[in-house]
């Protein structure tokens, strides 16, 4: 199984899974790049798979649709063209490349977000990114806090392929929260190599995220001893703080 990131827009990526022949993309926002990819690569497209309704996310769906008839599966809602509409628990099953995803709920950045985990590979759409997580649109900041620790519960060696090149506004934020972080100091200069080379800088780790997204530290003494100046000492409390000072960084 291959897993490539095609850009799209500013920031986006959709990413390609395949095997030589067939292939599945996520979120496309853009068809226009995924279709240039599949005919560079000689790929047919035999399923999509959609995180949330946003347009960047959403957008390229019924192009596609029109010219590869791959099989669409989303979130409950209202994005056109979905085919197969999945929950907690149901799992997809891609026959052409012979792979399943388990159907996870992740609501906060959306009410309808879901995310997508085949093995140890997740693909998250906008709910964690690399050194951060999706701003709190329509849920609610417990409901996002709680997403995050559902995802966190997985193993150390997931691999978070999320859907934006957003790493270095991340860490730019984590450094004025923890700027003792050693992990996070060294996860700069490596993101900024990889930049430097116009390499993506994800997928990202779970393993990686413990150790530098201040979103899944909130349990952490020195970021617990750093908030409780201001009275906040529950995790969530802590979260919401953290959240909403990114919103305003």
């Amino acid at each position: 199984m291959i897993i490539v990131p095609i850009p799209a827009f500013n920031d986006n990526y959709i990413w390609c899974i395949h095997d030589n022949i067939n292939a599945i993309v996520v979120d496309p926002g853009d068809h226009i790049v995924v279709d240039q990819f599949l005919k560079q690569n000689n790929l047919n497209l035999s399923s999509i798979l959609v995180t949330h309704h946003h347009f960047d996310h959403t957008g390229g769906i019924l192009e596609l649709k029109n010219k590869f008839s791959p099989h669409i599966y989303g979130p409950l809602g209202n994005i056109n063209g979905i085919d197969t509409t999945v929950s907690e628990g149901d799992i997809v099953v891609d026959n052409s490349l012979k792979i399943k995803f388990e159907v996870y709920e992740i609501p906060g950045h959306t009410l309808d977000h879901i995310a997508f985990k085949s093995q140890n590979n997740l693909f998250c759409g906008d709910t964690i990114f690399s050194s951060g997580c999706g701003r709190v649109f329509e849920g609610t900041h417990l409901q996002m806090y709680n997403s995050l620790k559902k995802l966190s519960s997985f193993s150390d060696d997931t691999k978070i392929y999320c859907a934006h090149e957003y790493t270095l506004n991340n860490i730019d934020f984590a450094k004025s929260i923890e700027p003792n972080n050693a992990d996070l100091l060294q996860r700069e200069t490596d993101v900024k190599k990889l930049r430097a080379e116009n390499k993506p800088s994800v997928p990202t780790t779970l393993s990686m995220e413990r150790r530098i997204n201040p979103f899944l530290r909130c349990s952490e003494k020195n970021l617990i001893q750093k908030f409780q100046n201001n009275n906040l000492t529950k995790n969530i409390e802590i979260f919401t703080n953290i959240r909403k000072l990114k919103d305003n960084f």
